[in-house]
């Protein structure tokens, strides 16, 4: 145990006790995921799930937590730096237990307390120190694609010897979780994509991106995948029924066969022009082809893929709605903390779907008729691409996206004709 693991310990049960998700124990890595976003959107300063699962002892791990990693817990739990939640969580009851010993023990022991209080106090004014402004004009950051189509694998060419910092990360796209750690010196980093995608990728220097530049991985038309975990099964043209996106009976009973949860995708992601991903109307018409087992709640997701970020509108059936949530760029809604009951549906049989937004205004009608409004702040940039991803498998077979701006259409595809 280190020193400070009592006060650690404090502090993460006031953070358990605030967030009201149960014991820690009971944790799983989504919950850890989802705090990890939690805290960057509060505190502007991105943990990583692995870095608080060996916070909270999920991970054997025995070094002290950084400064760093600590300031942005305390900040996360509500105090200014960790200084402020030590200062406001002091332990009165070892001063009682100093006056109890005999007065040569306690010579002893006050002396190493007080050479501890001037080393913390050191440490605590250095970290108290106004942070120096980075001088980013001598810092490198540029990737390149390895190959062509997928997986592909990047590899990021850098310069940062002039960074003094123990937190310097590449976050390869806008998923705060998808991580790379850099250390001191470091020339070259890899980063692996296994998805078709446009990703927008920093270079984060103590929670801040100070280099950032796009990296535009293309689907070649529609690509159906089987998205097992690390690496997903890319579907042939084959296995993809003709007249619409569905796929072939062999690769459904694969799916079917499995004793896990797994979804599967179907991606475009292309060069579409300036089509405002604040500004447009998507029109499809979709079903579950499996909802069974552990796919009974068929859980269904639209991802529209931004240059900036993106927009995830879920779906199940009514008594699943606790478990879906809605992204819209930098606003995110979860069923369990919000009334998205109308978001509920079956989708065994079609169904059809609208997305229209305007001006960072959403709404998504079942049927023509609206069931969720909602907006945002941040603009999700030009649209790049669209997934379809469903908890099993499911089947697609229209396609409309128009520019509300310029009313031209962009896609328009009607797979069952």
């Amino acid at each position: 145990m280190y020193p400070e693991y009592p006060l650690v310990k404090k502090c993460l049960s006031q953070i358990e006790e605030s967030l009201s998700w149960g014991p820690s124990e009971h944790w799983h890595n989504d919950v850890f995921s989802e705090l990890s976003e939690k805290i960057q959107h509060k505190t502007q300063v991105l943990l990583s799930p692995t870095t608080l699962k060996r916070v909270w002892g999920k991970v054997n791990y025995k070094s002290a937590p950084s400064i760093t990693t600590l300031n942005t817990l305390a900040q996360f739990a509500g105090f200014e730096n960790w200084r402020d939640f030590k200062n406001k969580n002091k332990d009165s009851k070892k001063i009682s237990v100093l006056s109890k010993v005999n007065s040569n023990l306690g010579i002893i022991m006050l002396a190493a307390s007080v050479m501890a209080v001037v080393f913390i106090s050191f440490y605590s004014l250095k970290g108290s120190q106004p942070d120096r402004e980075l001088n980013t004009s001598s810092v490198y950051f540029n990737s390149r694609p390895l190959a062509k189509g997928l997986p592909n694998s990047v590899v990021f060419d850098l310069d940062i010897d002039s960074i003094q910092s123990d937190s310097i990360y590449i976050q390869q796209f806008w998923d705060p979780t998808k991580t790379i750690t850099l250390e001191k010196g470091q020339k070259q980093a890899t980063g692996q994509y296994y998805y078709p995608g446009y990703f927008r990728a920093k270079l984060v220097v103590d929670g801040k991106a100070i280099k950032q530049h796009d990296l535009f991985i293309k689907s070649e038309g529609w690509l159906g995948t089987v998205d097992y975990e690390p690496i997903p099964k890319y579907v042939d043209e084959k296995d993809i029924l003709q007249g619409k996106l569905a796929f072939a009976p062999s690769l459904l009973e694969e799916i079917k066969a499995s004793d896990e949860p797994i979804s599967s995708t179907f991606h475009i992601v292309d060069d579409f022009g300036s089509i405002s991903g604040d500004n447009f109307r998507l029109t499809t018409r979709l079903k579950n082809s499996y909802h069974e087992k552990w796919a009974v709640c068929q859980k269904t997701q639209l991802i529209i893929l931004g240059t900036k970020s993106s927009m995830v509108i879920s779906t199940s059936i009514p008594g699943c709605v606790s478990e879906i949530g809605v992204m819209m760029s930098d606003v995110y809604l979860s069923g369990k903390k919000h009334d998205l009951s109308r978001l509920g549906m079956d989708l065994s049989e079609f169904r059809n779907l609208t997305l229209e937004v305007q001006e960072k205004e959403l709404t998504v009608f079942l049927e023509d008729q609206p069931i969720f409004t909602g907006s945002y702040n941040e603009s999700i940039g030009d649209i790049a691409g669209m997934r379809f991803l469903f908890l099993g498998a499911g089947e697609v077979e229209k396609v409309h996206l128009q520019d509300l701006v310029t009313d031209q259409v962009i896609i328009d595809e009607e797979f069952n004709q």
